[in-house]
C-alpha cells in the first residue's frame, strides 16, 4: 500500500517542522532544500513553488512556530504598552536565534524580496498602531499622522540590540522607550495640533 500524499496545511506543517529541525541541527547556513525535502518527505520543486528562497522558507517556518505578536493588554500608558509589546518581540527574536536572524538580514541584501522585507519589518507596525490609538484616546498623543519609520523606531532599536549587539537589558529597553520613542512619538503627533507650538 502506498502512503497517502499529504497536501495543504498538513504538508505545510510537516515542511515547517522539517525546516526548524534542519536549522536546529545544521544552523541557517547548513540548511538546504535537499535536507528539508528529505526530512519532510516531499520534493524540492514543492518547496521552491512555495518559497523561492531559503530565507523566505526559514522565516515562514519561524513565524509559524512563534506565538506571534499580539496586542498587549492596556497598561494605562504608552510607555507601558510599548514595553510590553517590545518584550514579546524580544522574546520572539531570541527564540528564532541571533545567528538565524543575522543570516536572514544578510539575505535581504541579495534577494531584495519585498515579501521578505514585509515579513521582517512591516508586521510590527500592525501591532504598534493600535497602541498609538490607545495613547491618543488617553490624551498622550496628538492627532497628527506619524511617519512609518517613527512608528517602528522602537522595534527597530530592539531588533538592533537583540540581533547586532546580542542582548537587550531592561535598562536599555527603558532608554529606548522612555527617552527615545515616547518623546519622538509625542512631539511628532503634536505637530500642527492647535496649542502645541
Amino acid at each position: 500500500m502506498t502512503p497517502r500524499r499529504r497536501r495543504g496545511e498538513e504538508l505545510v506543517s510537516a515542511i515547517h517542522k522539517a525546516v526548524l529541525a534542519e536549522v536546529a541541527e545544521h544552523g541557517y547556513a547548513g540548511t538546504t532544500y535537499d535536507g528539508v525535502a528529505a526530512r519532510a518527505g516531499t520534493s524540492k520543486p514543492v518547496l521552491y513553488r512555495r518559497w523561492p528562497t531559503k530565507a523566505a522558507m526559514v522565516l515562514d517556518a519561524s513565524l509559524e512556530a512563534s506565538p506571534g505578536l499580539t496586542l498587549p493588554p492596556d497598561t494605562g500608558s504608552l510607555s507601558g504598552d510599548l514595553k510590553a509589546f517590545l518584550r514579546t518581540a524580544q522574546s520572539m527574536m531570541e527564540r528564532a536565534g541571533r545567528q538565524t536572524l543575522l543570516s536572514l538580514l544578510a539575505e535581504l541584501d541579495r534577494s531584495a524580496g519585498e515579501s521578505l522585507r514585509d515579513l521582517l519589518f512591516a508586521r510590527g507596525a500592525d501591532i504598534i498602531e493600535p497602541l498609538l490609538d490607545r495613547a491618543r484616546a488617553r490624551g498622550e498623543l496628538g492627532d497628527s499622522p506619524l511617519p512609518p519609520r517613527v512608528i517602528t523606531l522602537a522595534l527597530n532599536l530592539v531588533r538592533h540590540e537583540v540581533v547586532i549587539v546580542g542582548a537587550l537589558t531592561e535598562e536599555t529597553l527603558d532608554i529606548i522607550v522612555d527617552e527615545i520613542a515616547v518623546p519622538l512619538l509625542t512631539s511628532r503627533s503634536l505637530r500642527g495640533t492647535p496649542g502645541s507650538a
